[in-house]
């Protein structure tokens, strides 16, 4: 419990056309400051996640931080990158910096705008956080990535159409009521569930609405060592905090485990000292719905090949068993990939704070959070607990 969420800021996700990058770094970075009741000339460190690989022609954007309060100049600022869990590789260096007595605030922010470049050149992007030699050729880019795991999956354990059109249906649901949220709209199992013309067959069984959206968007949370936290008008802790990395090339791995999140899950429960059945929710990384599916079974809550059941009998409902995604998850509230992880610690921390609006589990109390890279690389598991 070295390190603990004072304060956070969070724009809309989406397609946010009249926002530069640069503006949405400083929007979040201000009013995250401004949340936790923070002067800028506190900050010890900054940390911004942002991945970039071709969306922004600015690929130097550590110091764009700096931009919302002059009283940043001369901070440490470094800007981290570990694929679609570039948020959370940022949340942890700043986690790691406090632990260390290096830091005893840091300003953490990610930030990605995805929308303005054309859609093929996104897809080569996104593609990036694959193995080429093994993916680059790979139709439909990196949906081709999880269109072949889907494929795997079902020549396996049968059919998961039903689950998966559940797994969108759920998420879209909840996101109707998250203000932060790119899509709003309870689309229903029915049309989830139907290859049509407004959603078609994307790559193998994965049809649009199994596809996380393409975002614009940023996050920020403002964190400090416990004993400065406790003194503040909030403290939401990181009760544990794992990041496990995988090999990148899925030929060496079993790709249906998703071994590296079991991991992280594994250690990160261990650390907190907590079962899956302790924790109120769970946000996780469903950049697909078979990447959600796949999850259950990674972090204990199915066995393998009954991770469809799970979905199916509504236990990670909002009010079932263990909440999934209460956000709305990457599915409806976007996923513009530096913004993510960072995303996630906040909407945790809101709901421990019980300010979490509409999207609210009742009486929240642990939180838990599975942020991935790649196909299942860079895993990062995090368990917040409110202690003031």
């Amino acid at each position: 419990m070295t390190a603990c969420i004072v304060g956070w800021a969070h724009s809309k996700f989406g397609k946010l056309t009249d926002d530069t990058l640069e503006g949405l770094i400083v929007q979040v970075a201000r009013e995250a400051l401004d949340h936790a009741g923070i002067e800028a000339e506190d900050v010890d460190e900054i940390v911004l996640g942002h991945f970039n690989a071709g969306f922004s022609p600015q690929d130097f954007t550590a110091s764009l931080v700096l931009q919302a309060d002059d009283r940043l100049r001369f901070k440490p600022a470094t800007r981290v990158e570990n694929a679609c869990a570039t948020g959370s590789a940022a949340v942890r260096q700043g986690a790691r910096s406090i632990a260390a007595r290096d830091a005893r605030i840091v300003l953490v922010v990610g930030a990605e705008q995805m929308t303005k470049t054309p859609g093929p050149q996104i897809a080569e992007n996104l593609l990036k956080a694959s193995y080429l030699p093994e993916d680059g050729e790979i139709p439909g880019g990196f949906a081709g990535v999880f269109g072949k795991i889907a494929d795997a999956y079902f020549q396996k354990y049968g059919d998961q159409s039903d689950a998966l059109a559940t797994l969108a249906a759920k998420n879209h649901k909840n996101g109707v009521e998250n203000p932060f949220a790119q899509m709003r709209k309870d689309l229903g199992f029915d049309f989830c569930r139907q290859e049509s013309e407004r959603n078609p067959y994307v790559a193998g069984p994965l049809k649009r609405t199994d596809c996380s959206l393409v975002s614009d968007g940023a996050a920020a949370i403002v964190l400090t060592d416990a004993q400065t936290a406790l003194s503040m008008r909030r403290a939401v802790a990181l009760r544990a905090n794992e990041h496990v990395q995988d090999f990148l090339p899925m030929s060496k791995r079993d790709i249906l485990r998703f071994e590296g999140c079991e991991e992280a899950w594994k250690r990160a429960l261990k650390s907190a000292g907590v079962t899956l059945d302790d924790l109120s929710f769970v946000e996780t990384h469903d950049c697909f719905t078979i990447a959600e599916l796949i999850e259950y079974e990674a972090m204990g809550l199915a066995k393998p090949g009954e991770g469809g059941k799970i979905a199916l009998e509504g236990q990670t409902e909002k009010n079932g068993r263990l909440p999934v995604n209460p956000s709305g998850g990457l599915k409806a509230k976007g996923h513009p990939i530096g913004a993510t992880g960072v995303s996630m610690h906040a909407l945790t921390a809101m709901q421990l704070t019980g300010e979490a609006g509409g999207i609210q589990i009742p009486d929240a109390k642990l939180g838990g959070i599975f942020n991935m890279g790649g196909a299942a690389v860079a895993n990062y598991v995090s368990i917040l607990e409110r202690i003031k």
